[in-house]
């Protein structure tokens, strides 16, 4: 087989591949046996028809059509394995220009491919992040949510307030019609958290027990969405949460800790480690942006095709692909589906930009993952899927996913290099060290992204309950390196749709 390789631009290929039919003898011997099996010939089996004889009936080119069609795909594979500097980035578009008979098969792929990437000095990267800073406030915040935790709700005779509980009776009418969906009664609100109704914490607000309002409000789902709804909000009863007092007693029912310094000191700590974290995600995302925005990236238009395509796929989707639908959405964000497809345009070009620059680093850090890395990144997936690691496995390898997770963690790791490399200052201008979590040149380990910053008081108040030291790393933590905070991998759910 004889391929050579045009470039067409700094993205895409043409690769031109000329086969000798003699190289093509397993392809037609499978193309036979494949026939054999397909074809009825009185006086033959199934499957032992001679070749002469499904010439005979079905004729030259229907061979040579499955011929063509099973050895081209391996043909183009082979010319890409061999073939210099190209690494294919999309699907190719294949064209037989030419089928001699007897003496030589061609065709030409014209395909996208990584472009060749200048990196800049990992050394030059500068970046400036946030001190690391803990003030009272911030740990008188995370007492008074512990003692949140432990409170008690009282009923209480007035009308209700912001934070208060209650319990409501809810009912909605669209044109004078009930709306099913829309009715409940005995529901437990707490005044002011929201995300249940618009409009709802306003009416509540003054009501008594046995008192009613009526408000206006646009329903967000079902087969009234979007409609106005006039709902009718009663309050059946009306509580307040009573915090346990500050002191010793309260530091021993929450934690492990005999005194309420003792406990303070906790979070104190617990926070300062958050921050930590903080400042580690910090650096992690300037660092990346600075790489991105330093290197010179020409994008593969497939490519971003793809990305755009299944950026607007999952928007509609939410919609039960109703573009009407969809489109009232837009509008009630302030937005038309032009700029909704430039942005996503956009975000489509700084994703594929940034997977491209952490490709190149990896290869020029020649970074690899091994087997324990990948099994982590897909375990820690399945706990963000909620599923059991074993069927995780089962929907990436039917979606052909695996491949997308292993450049996943190759890139991370990229990044972590990068970052280590990088000069970090805080807002003081002091040198940041972050070996303690990145470890040296040499290490495999991995910053984490720090979770809610209540983390901290939970780990105290289940430590409590577990009797037993708490943890030392806030919970709910993912890889940090996790590519530009998802930006650059996009993250899904391994079943498409």
């Amino acid at each position: 087989m004889k391929s050579t390789v045009e470039r067409l631009s700094p993205t895409r290929v043409r690769i031109n591949v000329e086969v000798p039919f003699d190289e093509l003898k397993p392809d037609f011997d499978r193309a036979y046996k494949k026939i054999a099996q397909q074809v009825r010939v009185p006086g033959f089996r199934p499957g032992k028809v001679p070749a002469r004889i499904i010439e005979a009936r079905l004729g030259r080119g229907v061979v040579l059509e499955e011929v063509v069609n099973g050895a081209v795909p391996a043909k183009y594979s082979e010319a890409v394995t061999s073939a210099e500097q190209v690494t294919p980035i999309g699907r190719p578009d294949i064209e037989v220009t030419e089928i001699a008979d007897g003496d030589k098969l061609a065709f030409t792929a014209e395909v996208d491919v990584r472009p060749e990437i200048t990196l800049p000095d990992l050394d030059s990267i500068t970046v400036s992040v946030d001190d690391v800073e803990v003030s009272d406030a911030d740990v008188d915040e995370q007492l008074q949510n512990l003692r949140a935790r432990f409170g008690t709700l009282t009923g209480v005779e007035r009308a209700a307030a912001k934070d208060d509980f209650v319990l409501i009776d809810l009912s909605a009418t669209v044109d004078g019609k009930p709306v099913e969906e829309a009715t409940t009664t005995g529901f437990s609100y707490q005044v002011g958290q929201g995300g249940l109704i618009d409009g709802i914490d306003e009416a509540i607000e003054g009501l008594s027990a046995d008192e009613s309002a009526t408000f206006t409000s646009k329903l967000v789902a079902g087969e009234y969405a979007d409609k106005d709804a006039e709902v009718t909000v009663k309050v059946t009863g009306v509580k307040e949460r009573q915090l346990p007092d500050a002191d010793d007693e309260f530091a021993q029912l929450a934690s492990e800790f005999d005194t309420l310094d003792e406990l303070t000191a906790d979070l104190r700590e617990r926070l300062g480690r958050v921050r930590r974290m903080e400042q580690v995600t910090q650096a992690r995302d300037k660092v990346l942006d600075a790489l991105v925005d330093a290197t010179e990236v020409p994008l593969p238009e497939s490519v971003v095709a793809a990305e755009v395509e299944s950026r607007v796929h999952d928007a509609v989707h939410s919609f039960d692909h109703d573009e009407e639908r969809f489109a009232q959405f837009l509008e009630s964000q302030g937005k038309n589906r032009e700029e909704f497809d430039t942005e996503a345009r956009e975000e489509a070009e700084k994703s594929v930009r940034t997977r491209l620059v952490l490709d190149a680093l990896a290869d020029a850090e020649e970074v690899s993952v091994n087997d324990q890395e990948l099994t982590e990144r897909i375990v820690y997936q399945a706990q963000q899927y909620q599923m059991p690691p074993e069927e995780f496995v089962q929907r990436i390898q039917e979606a052909g996913q695996l491949g997308a997770i292993y450049s996943d963690v190759r890139r991370s790791k990229a990044l972590i290099q990068a970052v280590r490399a990088a000069t970090v200052t805080d807002a003081s201008g002091q040198a940041v060290d972050l070996s303690d979590v990145l470890g040296d040149d040499d290490g495999d380990q991995a910053p984490e992204v720090p979770g809610d910053e209540n983390a901290a008081v939970e780990d105290t108040a289940e430590s409590s309950a577990a009797e037993g030291p708490a943890d030392e790393t806030p919970a709910a933590e993912e890889p940090a390196a996790d590519t530009a905070a998802k930006g650059a991998s996009g993250d899904k759910a391994p079943s498409g749709s």
